[in-house]
């Protein structure tokens, strides 16, 4: 059974690649070990610039190495007899399929897309205090579609009312596009946890569903 010493251990994030290297999804570390552990995947690390490919007995092994000279290089899990590092990138062995290329259009990719700031006033709020508007507003045929929505804070929304921008003497700050990519992954590159992964995420086939 694993548990955590570090409340942030189970909480990171493992980027999963295809058996050919093609980035598929992100999971987390609970879900990632069981497959280790049940011989489905392999870590890939990231190792002084090279990748190197671990089964779940090695990276045991590997673990007690980076635990004695870089413990504060890697998200810790304790196990009864020992310790064993988060891997950031695992590999499936037996699955091959390519990674979908449609970024899911939801309320969560939105307001990261935006980054959580009102599209007309340009200041950042919570998402409580976010809502989202229809550029082109429903009642005149604006449709739900990335190029129409955009986060409006409260006040900024309540001004627009059932208006154009041009009409309530508004502008945009940023004119809505659909992302190439899952806008949330720019959130995990940010974080020098999950840089190991930037490589992969380049791919020209690449786009990710999260859990």
């Amino acid at each position: 059974m694993i548990t955590s010493n570090y409340q942030s251990g189970l909480d990171c994030n493992v980027l999963v690649l295809n058996k050919h290297y093609m980035a598929v999804r992100i999971i987390g570390a609970k879900r990632a070990f069981s497959l280790l552990f049940r011989e489905l995947a392999e870590v890939v690390s990231l190792e002084q610039g090279n990748y190197f490919n671990y089964n779940f007995e090695n990276w045991c092994e590997v673990s007690q190495f980076k635990r004695d000279f870089e413990p504060d290089g890697q998200d810790w899990i304790s196990t009864v007899n020992f310790h064993i590092a988060v891997p950031r990138i695992i590999r499936l062995l037996f699955y091959d399929r390519l990674p979908r290329n449609e970024v899911k259009f939801n309320r969560r990719n939105i307001f990261t897309r935006d980054k959580n700031s009102c599209q007309y006033c340009g200041k950042k709020f919570s998402t409580r205090e976010l809502s989202l508007d229809h550029v082109i507003p429903r009642s005149i045929g604006g449709k739900a579609v990335w190029g129409n929505i955009v986060c409006a804070c409260m006040k900024c929304n309540v001004k627009k009312g059932g208006r154009t921008p041009k009409e309530a003497g508004m502008r945009l700050v940023t004119k809505p596009i659909k992302p190439r990519r899952n806008p949330l992954i720019h959130v995990h590159l940010g974080h020098r946890r999950y840089r190991s992964w930037k490589q992969f995420l380049d791919h020209a086939y690449w786009s990710v569903e999260l859990k």
